[in-house]
């Protein structure tokens, strides 16, 4: 299945490029202009506008010592993490204080996109108004409790006959809003359930039996599920998938024996997917999970400062450490610099009006949840 920007442009042609492919072709010119440009005795506050230890500010947390050793001048960079309204707080403040010095970073995520993209009026941001620097995909996995008794696609009728299935949901324009709609695609009568404070609270409602099905990001997956999955607890269905460079969804490369949502709902549906919930899956999919997690900073920061930033993270990409050291935190997938990173910007930062409609009329159909 072939991928266009939710605009409808054709040629997302190596919209996720290998780090590689931009570390050998594009690293250089930044490098060049970046030498004039030098950190030495500042410290960068890096805003994850999201609690400590989730998945944003683990993943943050993990490009730190890099980021620093490639900086010019290798300044001090602190993670200062501002919570509330799904990361629209901090996120605020960030678009409210950040100054093109260099010296102010976001760590933006799916959570923050959605609401920009739906149009929630408690944003404060415009995407328009930043400059991305790194570009990074996750992935997930949705899974079920064994005693639904359903292994795969070919007991999809039992899955849709199962009484009381619940999904544990931190909120409507969360994140979750891809797995809502994967049920609406799939014409699964599945109870969401609000009110989670975050995928972890999910995963213990799922292990305490009060819901069913689940899924979790690619890295909470493999620390939490994959035990329970070991010990029988629970039964993967499939993957969210992963964007190729033709813009295709593919299998997850962290998941290869999975098959990814638009298989197990071609199987399961008898033809491929189509209608507006699945153009509305396809678009948050790319702003939640293909294209998830964004370094920006100010559109009028200098560019040298910006190139110094790009050429860090370009060597980040080709460390041997970074490459020994990301499975276990953010799993097998190319985050990208430079062009490539623009592409998976814009196209995560999209929605043609249309789509946006159905969204906000769903929400308000479905959840009674108006924007």
């Amino acid at each position: 299945m072939s991928f266009v920007t939710p605009e409808g442009r054709p040629g997302r042609r190596d919209l996720l490029l290998g780090a590689a492919a931009w570390g050998a072709a594009g690293a250089l010119a930044p490098g060049r202009a970046a030498r004039a440009q030098d950190f030495a005795g500042k410290t960068i506050e890096w805003i994850i506008p999201l609690q400590v230890g989730g998945g944003s500010d683990t993943w943050a947390r993990f490009h730190l010592p890099f980021l620093s050793r490639y900086l010019p001048g290798h300044p001090t960079i602190v993670v200062r993490n501002i919570t509330g309204g799904g990361g629209i707080n901090g996120t605020n403040q960030f678009a409210a204080r950040a100054r093109p010095d260099g010296l102010m970073i976001l760590g933006t995520t799916g959570s923050i996109q959605f609401p920009y993209l739906l149009g929630d009026p408690r944003v404060r941001y415009d995407y328009k108004a930043w400059a991305p620097v790194l570009a990074g995909p996750t992935g997930g996995v949705l899974y079920v409790r064994p005693e639904l008794g359903v292994r795969g696609v070919a007991d999809f009728a039992k899955l849709k006959a199962s009484p009381g299935l619940k999904y544990g949901s931190q909120g409507p324009t969360s994140l979750d809003i891809v797995p809502a709609l994967a049920f609406e695609v799939l014409g699964l009568d599945v109870q969401i359930v609000f009110g989670m404070q975050g995928r972890g609270a999910g995963r213990l409602a799922f292990e305490r039996g009060e819901t069913p099905i689940d899924y979790q990001t690619t890295s909470a997956f493999n620390a939490q599920v994959m035990p329970l999955v070991r010990e029988g607890k629970a039964v993967p269905l499939w993957s969210w998938g992963a964007l190729n460079a033709e813009g295709e969804l593919t299998r997850d490369p962290n998941f290869p024996d999975l098959p990814h949502f638009a298989e197990f709902a071609t199987a399961a549906l008898g033809a491929p997917p189509s209608g507006p919930a699945w153009e509305a899956w396809r678009t948050l999919f790319v702003a939640g999970f293909a294209a998830q997690k964004f370094v920006v900073l100010p559109k009028e920061t200098p560019a040298a400062i910006l190139n110094a930033y790009r050429s860090a993270f370009a060597r980040t990409l080709a460390d041997p450490e970074y490459l020994e050291k990301r499975r276990t935190v953010i799993g097998e997938y190319d985050e990208v610099t430079g062009e490539a990173c623009e592409r998976a910007y814009a196209a995560a930062t999209t929605m043609n009006e249309a789509t946006r409609e159905w969204v906000r009329d769903w929400l308000l159909r479905r959840f009674n949840h108006r924007l």
